[in-house]
């Protein structure tokens, strides 16, 4: 194991030593440093503090564990891989992410999920334990978004969500969505088959966070999906 003690180094400097540090790395007092994990692979980070933009950006593999809460940008366009927040994470979380898995155990802020999208096998997930910002899933393209809203008594999203979807799908727990969703996607409650398709992922979120998989699968699940008559699909080349 590799400790790095990140206290006072300029961001350039810390992902320097990431680089050359080998299988687990643990980083202490991070405080707002830039892009760390940023195309990585092979490695496993576990960061005490907060880490500033783009955490994991473009990451390759491996994983990375933040024993609070993250800034913005987590995630962005990362491949595959996995990102675990113990805290909350800001806005843009999983932007443009093609694959890999993003857990956070408290909220996410605005437009998290903003042009997700998937390609054959990398079928990128973003689960959220708490509540989501506006925008929400905002031109999402592909993979899966949950927002279980734990501990919450409204619908777990906030304004315009959706807007611009056209792939992928968003699963919702909540008794009620709200009515400013978009009207180019289709609602429905939840199958038994779709419930399905995400226990495991959802028993592996509860296992991570050691949360209750009574209290995550209790109560509605919305599933949202773009509809077949959504002009955007039109504009990409695979959907």
């Amino acid at each position: 194991m590799t400790r790095i003690d990140a206290a006072e180094k300029y961001f350039q400097q810390l992902n320097e030593e990431i680089r050359g540090a080998s299988g687990e790395i643990v980083i202490d007092n991070c405080c707002g440093q830039r892009y760390i994990g940023a195309g990585m692979s092979g490695k496993d980070l576990l960061i005490n503090g907060v880490p500033g933009n783009d955490l994991g950006c473009y990451l390759n593999g491996g994983t990375i564990r933040v024993k609070g809460n993250a800034q913005d940008q987590t995630g962005d366009t990362m491949n595959e891989g996995t990102v675990v927040v113990e805290g909350s994470s800001g806005d843009a979380t999983g932007y443009a992410m093609r694959g890999g898995k993003i857990f956070v155990r408290g909220n996410v802020g605005y437009r998290a999920g903003i042009h997700m999208k998937a390609y054959q096998d990398h079928q990128p997930l973003i689960i959220v334990g708490g509540e989501a910002g506006s925008f929400l899933g905002e031109y999402q393209a592909g993979g899966t978004i949950i927002v279980l809203g734990l501990g919450s008594k409204k619908a777990p999203m906030g304004n315009l969500c959706c807007a611009g979807m056209h792939g992928g799908r968003m699963f919702v727990r909540c008794e009620e969505l709200p009515d400013d969703l978009p009207s180019q996607v289709n609602t429905a409650v939840a199958s038994l088959d779709d419930m399905a398709s995400i226990e495991g992922s959802l028993k592996e979120f509860c296992k991570t966070f050691e949360i209750s998989e009574k209290e995550a699968f209790s109560g509605r699940f919305y599933l949202i999906t773009p509809n077949t008559k959504n002009p955007y699909r039109a504009l990409y080349t695979f959907y």
